[in-house]
């Protein structure tokens, strides 16, 4: 067992990319976005598909004689309702990739700046090393060659 559910959460937490982990957070405290991501996981299943292909099979065998006028408005309105909920999760998809493209540019920024400090001060360090070490086995090297 992982122990508490604080203790677990912080484990998958850990193996999520932080914007991901914020991104989840404000979608749970939302109840419009929960709703929204519901009924666009729905929709975009296929249990939906079944709903729809026998719901509209018994309208236009047992509901009415002429469907089609009714059919197609409730169809119509249908598809605007669910092509607004796929632009709404097109919407958040932007802004979730935009938000991690800023995160990991400021991450390899610092990385980038972490990493020219350090290289910086391997040369120091080897330039140093050169002027002590260098001289020593000039010295050495030109006595013993007389």
């Amino acid at each position: 067992m992982k122990g508490t559910p604080a203790e677990a959460e912080a484990e998958v937490e850990a193996r999520h990319h932080p914007v991901v982990v914020a991104h989840r957070t404000n979608r749970a405290a939302d109840v419009q976005l929960r709703v929204a991501d519901a009924i666009t996981k729905f929709a975009g299943s296929m249990p939906f598909v079944y709903l729809h292909a026998i719901g509209f099979a018994l309208w236009m065998l047992f509901v009415e004689a002429n469907p089609w006028p009714m059919l197609t408005l409730v169809v119509s309105l249908e598809a605007i309702f669910l092509s607004t909920f796929v632009m709404i999760g097109q919407n958040r998809q932007t802004a979730f990739q935009q938000e991690k493209a800023d995160h990991d540019f400021v991450e390899q920024e610092m990385e980038l700046k972490t990493n020219t400090e350090l290289t910086r001060a391997i040369h120091a360090m080897t330039t140093e090393l050169h002027s002590r070490l260098v001289p020593e086995a000039d010295s050495d090297g030109g006595s013993s060659a007389r």
